[in-house]
């Protein structure tokens, strides 16, 4: 009878891409690693799947990994945070240390959450880095590649879903939710006609006021809160 050790058995990693909206510019975690391969050097978080020896000890799905590796690298409770699996990098000679395969997903935060955030696992710092600025940083691994795939299928989502509700506070202003657009498309958004997108979304059930008023410069403004998630539940 065959088993499963009689095949090469590569390591599987998770990296998670974590975005969230600070100062109205569009962050992603970066933590500093301890340990080699590229010890000292800015990279996305996450971390290996653990299994066990025996064909028995199959270890973590793949979900489970990211959810505890996205508590581990941030301290965030994983129910708090968006997460969905975006692309999986197997390449040969990725890393340094063997045959490694990684699955990305890809995470939101919360403006609100965002200052709790703390480094955990094999990392010395964790912290919000710009997106443009890590765009152009030196990134450990093929982790830039993963930010670009990241970052695309980002703005991708949020034309297509009401994906931006998890980059507000719970209750958010219709400037506020404009901003969080224009900040992930990167360029600016009429506001005659987002109003009209959001009147679409109110209309459709996704968007209704919420109580109370936001203070601006100007006067008070009306807040709003999402009635379905992301992925479309109630």
């Amino acid at each position: 009878m065959e088993t499963i050790t009689q095949y090469p058995r590569p390591s599987v990693a998770v990296d998670l891409v974590v975005f969230t909206v600070i100062d109205a510019l569009l962050n992603v975690l970066l933590i500093r690693r301890q340990r080699p391969p590229f010890a000292g050097e800015l990279a996305l978080p996450g971390g290996f799947v653990r299994v066990g020896e025996s064909v028995d000890a199959q270890g973590e799905d793949l979900d489970e990994t990211a959810r505890r590796e996205l508590h581990e690298e941030t301290g965030l409770p994983p129910s708090a945070v968006y997460l969905e699996q975006l692309h999986t990098f197997g390449q040969a000679g990725r890393d340094p240390r063997g045959r490694v395969i990684s699955v990305v997903y890809f995470a939101l935060v919360r403006p609100d959450l965002a200052p709790f955030v703390v480094a955990g696992g094999d990392a010395s710092q964790a912290g919000w880095q710009i997106v443009e600025h890590a765009r152009r940083a030196a990134l450990a691994f093929d982790h830039t590649e993963m930010l670009e795939l990241a970052l695309a299928r980002l703005r991708r989502e949020l034309e297509a879903s009401p994906i931006a509700f998890e980059l507000v506070p719970t209750t958010f202003t219709i400037a506020e939710l404009r901003s969080v657009y224009e900040v992930i498309m990167g360029k600016p958004y009429d506001p005659g006609n987002f109003r009209r997108r959001f009147q679409r979304l109110i209309d459709d059930g996704v968007i209704a006021q919420a109580d109370g008023r936001r203070i601006t410069s100007a006067r008070p403004a009306k807040v709003y809160h999402f009635l379905r998630t992301a992925k479309g539940d109630a």
